[in-house]
């Protein structure tokens, strides 16, 4: 990181910063160029010991391709957005909270899983803890998972 300044060292910060965003971006890597998405999610860390991000989608198109094909990706969140003012145009700057890191993409088949990763991103935007899904309602969508190989927190206030 080139401003080790404002980098975040504390990976509870960092984790706490991804469980309060809206929106985790994915970068695919394609043949047309990097294929940019932004998702709902849920995040949490499993039996392994890796950082997951679990998200749902079509089970069809581009993004759904994409995992198929190219699982490596690269992946953002940020919050915390305001300007800091100045009397000159180069004090200006720009005060944020950011986490990018890689990983690997990959789909969830089993059903319990499934149903896991539903109501941990019901739970993300709902507040609600317990959801319960039926194995057709599961079934029905799409779930992927991303598995965290790295990730770091930057801040500037």
């Amino acid at each position: 990181m080139r401003r080790s300044d404002r980098e975040i060292r504390d990976m509870d910060q960092v984790r706490e910063i991804i469980r309060s965003c809206d929106c985790c971006r994915i970068a695919f890597p394609d043949e047309n160029g990097p294929y940019i998405v932004p998702l709902n999610f849920a995040f949490t860390h499993n039996n392994a010991g890796h950082d997951v991000f679990y998200f749902h989608g079509a089970k069809e198109g581009r993004k759904h391709q994409l995992i198929l094909r190219s699982p490596t990706v690269g992946f953002e969140l940020d919050r915390n957005h305001a300007v800091n003012v100045s009397d000159r145009a180069c004090g200006y700057s720009f005060r944020f909270q950011s986490v990018i890191g890689t990983g690997v993409v990959s789909p969830v088949e089993d059903i319990l899983e499934k149903k896991i990763a539903l109501a941990l991103i019901m739970e993300h935007y709902g507040g609600k803890r317990y959801w319960v899904f039926s194995d057709h309602e599961a079934d029905e969508v799409f779930l992927f998972r991303l598995v965290v190989n790295e990730m770091s927190g930057k801040e500037h206030r």
